[in-house]
């Protein structure tokens, strides 16, 4: 890895513009953005299709559901005598992760990112967070949905999130000890957040020309 290589890590609550800051993040760092991109990146690694991915994202229990999958799924694997735990998926997503870092900097969109590149030089990792009104907004306005719907699309999609990232980093999504960062974007709007947060990772990797 190049010693002048950025990791952006971010981790965001449903409806912040977590994904809207870390890609105008990865814009003006000259960074490639992976969010579910890495969908694609762990089923090269694995030889699993993308879709078997797609349908489990961020999911602590995604392994139940490899046997209501369609064969084409999985791929030409054999599944069920290769020995696939939840775990090896978990690693297959990790190692994808890993690859992308070593090759350029980057900005990775949830998926445990900071945990799996925790040993890494030059890594920030980020939190945003905004007001639950905010939030529920972005969320209709991107679904259609009406507010009671939108609130608990929010908090089904939050469980499943913290879950995930809890279970396989034994920190706690969200919780501030677990970012260098935390950021409420409602205060300032997405745009603004993203210009603060930028002159943070100026100040944290200075001398690297970021």
């Amino acid at each position: 890895m190049d010693d002048k290589h950025i990791i952006i890590n971010v981790g965001r609550q449903l409806g912040a513009g977590g994904r809207t800051i870390a890609k105008g993040l990865a814009e003006t760092f000259g960074c490639k953005f992976y969010d579910k991109e890495l969908l694609n990146l762990a089923a090269k690694e694995s030889g699993f299709s993308e879709k078997f991915f797609e349908q489990n994202d961020e999911h602590k229990g995604f392994f139940k559901s490899l046997f209501h999958l369609h064969a084409s799924h999985v791929g030409d694997n054999n599944f069920y005598g290769n020995g696939i735990s939840q775990e090896s998926l978990f690693k297959f997503q990790s190692d994808a992760i890993r690859k992308a870092a070593h090759e350029g900097s980057c900005v990775f969109v949830g998926r445990c990112a900071d945990y799996i590149l925790r040993d890494m030089p030059n890594v920030v990792n980020l939190f945003i967070t905004a007001r639950e009104d905010f939030r529920a907004e972005q969320v209709c306005k991107r679904h259609g949905f009406d507010r009671e719907t939108a609130l608990k699309h929010i908090r089904a999609q939050e469980s499943e999130r913290a879950s995930y990232y809890n279970y396989y980093t034994g920190k706690k999504w969200g919780h501030a000890s677990s970012y260098d960062l935390c950021v409420d974007a409602s205060l300032l709007g997405i745009e603004k957040t993203q210009e603060l947060i930028a002159c943070f990772i100026r100040e944290r990797f200075k001398g690297l020309n970021t």
